[in-house]
C-alpha cells in the first residue's frame, strides 16, 4: 500500500524533539552573538515595504521574514540575537517585542538595535558593514568571542552550530557560508574561489566577464561549478573589530570580505540545502507559491526545527461548500462557496461566495470586522474578498477590501506599472495594504 501524502511529508521526521543529554550542550555557543541586518528601504519589494521594513513582510501566510533567521539561531543554540533596523521599523519592533521573550531560566535575548545619532556619528546606516560598525560599542559590551552576521530576507533552514564547528576546526578568522551555483546564476551573486583546503582565495561581486568566471571555478560539477556567497558571515570578534575600526568600507560583500581575503584566513562553509534570496516581488511571489506544492522545496513542516512566530489565539478555518487544490491555508479564515487553486491564504482571510482565486498570495488581515457579512448585499465593503471576484497572479497585502465582482489578472512578464490602487512588478499585480477596490473594478491587460 502506498503511503499517503501526509505520511510522505512527515515520515522522515520524528515528532518529539529529544532532550539533550547532560553535557552535550556546547558551551562555545554562548560565545556567539548573532547580528541580523534589517535592511534598508527594500525598494525592490515595494509596495510590500511601503508601511513596513523588509524583514517584517509576511511570508507563508502566518510568519514574517525575520522569523526565519531568528528561528535558525534558536534551533542552533545561539540565544543572543541583535537585529539592526532603521527604516519603517515600528511593525518589526512590535513583532519582535511581543514574540521573542526568553524566560528567567535562560540567559538569551532578542534585542532591537535601531539606528541612532551619537556623538561619534549623526548618519543613518550607509551599508551592511557600516550598520555593524555603528553598533560596535554594543557588540563589545556583550563580550562575545564570535559574531555571526545574517540577512533578514532569506528563506532557508540552517544549523549555524555546524558552521561554528567548521570555523573552530579551521581556526578561521572569517567563515563565509557558500552554496554551489550554476553558470547562469553567477552574474547575480558574489562568487568565491575556494582551494582544496576550503580556503577562499579570490572573490568577484556579480561577475559578468567570462574570463573572470573561468578563474573563479571551484567545483568539478559541470552543472554547478561555482560557489556563491549566501551573505552569512562568521567572524572572530577581534577580527571584525579590526576590519571595521580601521577602514571606512560600508559593505561586507563588496568591500570587507574581498579585503579580508588578502590579509586574513577566510574559509568557505559549503551549504547544500534550500536557500532563496527574497529580494524582488517575483522571487517573493514564486517562493511563497512554491510552498503550496505537494512536495515543496522548503519543508515548513519540520518539527525538529520549527519556525517560531507570534503566538495567536485564532479559531480553526471554516470552509463551506468550496473547492481547494494545492492551497496553504492559515488559521482564522472563513471561506464560502469559493474555488481556490495553487494559492496561499493568510491569517483571518474572509472569502465570500462565488469567488475564484488562482496563483495568488492573499496575506489576510490584522483583525476581524464584526459583525461579519452574511451575504453579498452588505452595503459597505468588508475586509476580505467579496462575492464573485476573479483573482489570478496577484499578491494582496493585509486588510484589503474587494467589492463584488472585482477582477484582478496578471500582466505579461516584464510589465511594470504604478497605479493609484495597485502596482505591477514583472507582471505580478500587487494590491497594497488597506486598499479598497470598489465593486466591478477590473485590473489586468486589456
Amino acid at each position: 500500500m502506498q503511503p499517503s501524502c501526509y505520511t510522505k511529508r512527515f515520515q522522515q521526521k520524528q515528532y518529539i524533539r529529544p532532550f539533550p543529554q547532560e553535557g552535550t550542550e556546547m558551551p562555545y555557543r554562548s560565545q556567539v552573538l548573532a547580528v541580523i541586518l534589517g535592511g534598508g528601504r527594500g525598494s525592490r519589494l515595494y509596495p510590500l515595504t511601503q508601511m513596513r521594513s523588509k524583514p517584517a513582510v509576511p511570508i507563508a501566510g502566518k510568519y514574517r521574514l525575520i522569523d526565519i533567521p531568528i528561528s535558525n539561531c534558536i534551533n542552533s543554540g545561539f540565544k543572543r540575537i541583535a537585529i539592526l533596523t532603521q527604516f519603517n521599523s515600528v511593525s518589526l519592533h512590535r513583532h519582535i517585542s511581543s514574540t521573542y521573550q526568553f524566560d528567567v531560566f535562560h540567559t538569551g535575548w532578542v534585542q532591537i538595535w535601531a539606528a541612532e545619532q551619537t556623538m561619534q556619528s549623526t548618519d543613518w546606516y550607509q551599508g551592511t558593514a557600516d550598520a555593524v560598525r555603528k553598533q560596535l560599542f554594543e557588540i563589545k559590551s556583550t563580550g562575545a568571542e564570535y559574531v555571526l552576521i545574517l540577512a533578514g530576507d532569506h528563506l532557508y533552514r540552517m544549523d549555524y552550530s555546524k558552521m561554528l564547528d567548521f570555523h573552530l576546526e579551521k581556526d578561521a578568522d572569517i567563515t563565509v557560508a557558500v552554496q554551489p551555483a550554476r553558470t547562469e546564476d553567477a552574474p547575480r551573486l558574489g562568487i568565491l574561489k575556494q582551494n582544496s583546503a576550503m580556503k577562499i582565495t579570490d572573490f568577484a561581486e556579480k561577475p559578468k566577464d567570462p574570463k573572470n568566471l573561468m578563474r573563479l571555478i571551484s567545483r568539478d560539477d559541470p552543472e554547478r561549478p561555482y560557489l556563491g556567497s549566501m551573505g552569512i558571515y562568521l567572524f572572530k570578534t577581534k577580527v571584525l573589530l579590526d576590519l571595521l575600526e580601521n577602514t571606512i568600507h560600508q559593505d561586507f560583500g563588496k568591500e570587507i570580505i574581498p579585503l579580508a581575503i588578502q590579509s586574513n584566513t577566510v574559509y568557505g562553509y559549503e551549504f547544500e540545502g534550500y536557500w532563496e534570496d527574497i529580494g524582488t516581488i517575483r522571487s517573493f511571489y514564486e517562493t511563497n507559491l512554491a510552498l503550496t506544492n505537494p512536495n515543496p522545496p522548503f519543508n515548513i513542516f519540520d518539527s525538529q526545527n520549527p519556525i517560531f512566530t507570534h503566538a495567536r489565539f485564532l479559531p480553526g478555518s471554516n470552509i463551506q461548500n468550496s473547492r481547494l487544490e494545492n492551497v496553504m491555508l492559515a488559521e482564522g479564515c472563513t471561506i464560502e462557496d469559493a474555488e481556490i487553486t495553487h494559492s496561499l491564504i493568510g491569517l483571518r482571510s474572509q472569502i465570500l461566495s462565488g469567488s475564484r482565486i488562482r496563483n495568488t498570495y492573499l496575506m489576510g488581515a490584522d483583525y476581524y470586522v464584526h459583525p461579519m457579512p452574511l451575504d453579498c448585499d452588505e452595503p459597505d465593503i468588508p475586509i476580505g474578498i467579496g462575492c464573485d471576484c476573479d483573482i489570478e497572479g496577484a499578491i494582496l497585502d493585509k486588510n484589503v477590501r474587494l467589492g463584488r465582482g472585482v477582477v484582478i489578472h496578471s500582466f505579461p512578464r516584464g510589465t511594470e506599472l504604478d497605479e493609484k490602487n495597485y502596482v505591477v512588478r514583472d507582471g505580478i499585480v500587487v494590491i497594497p495594504k488597506n486598499t479598497v477596490l470598489k465593486a466591478g473594478t477590473y485590473i489586468g491587460p486589456r
